[in-house]
């Protein structure tokens, strides 16, 4: 009998999010250690051991909203979103998701799993505002959040240096109303 990985915890059309599971650890090191996966990630410029993200994970798998995106049709594990710093008295926190897998880009698993997971924080944990950072060369998530009700608030410019070159950080947000 095959051992259950993930629990369809909040389920869409073609994903669903899961608890995180610290077994994929490997997994998530081979795709934070893919140049062209982190390129976007803040975790561009450094190294993942198998070890750290083990580590990680065991550490996001206790908080509330770290989620494992899983594909529905084959229980295969696409990529992670979470709420970072939440504060429940403000009822704000931060968004952060990465595709693993470059043959799941452009196949909206990532805005499906942006409006899974805002569902869940407005509904459930009760956020007002959710914001997130997002490089500004990184056209096609700018129109992933875009398209999920996010918008600009904010620029820092020349901020990251990436590529041989600095980038301005943008920060976009939604708003519960």
């Amino acid at each position: 009998m095959k051992k259950k990985k993930y629990f369809k915890k909040i389920v869409g059309e073609s994903i669903y999010l899961s608890p995180i599971n610290p077994n994929d650890s490997e997994k998530y090191t081979k795709w934070l250690n893919n140049a062209n996966i982190t390129r976007f990630l803040s975790v561009h410029n450094q190294m993942v051991s198998l070890f750290g993200e083990r580590e990680y994970l065991e550490k996001a798998s206790k908080e509330d909203a770290h989620f494992a995106i899983v594909n529905l049709s084959n229980d295969e594990l696409v990529g992670s979103i979470a709420f970072d710093k939440i504060d429940y008295k403000n009822g704000c926190a931060e968004l952060g998701i990465f595709i693993g897998e470059e043959d799941n880009l452009s196949k909206g698993y990532g805005s499906e799993a942006i409006k899974l997971l805002l569902d869940f924080g407005f509904n459930q944990l009760r956020l007002h505002s959710v914001m997130l950072t997002v490089l500004s060369d990184n056209q096609r998530a700018i129109n992933c959040y875009t398209k999920c009700g996010f918008r600009e608030f904010g620029r820092r410019q020349e901020s990251i240096y990436c590529d041989g070159k600095y980038i301005d950080l943008i920060y976009m947000e939604i708003i519960n109303k």
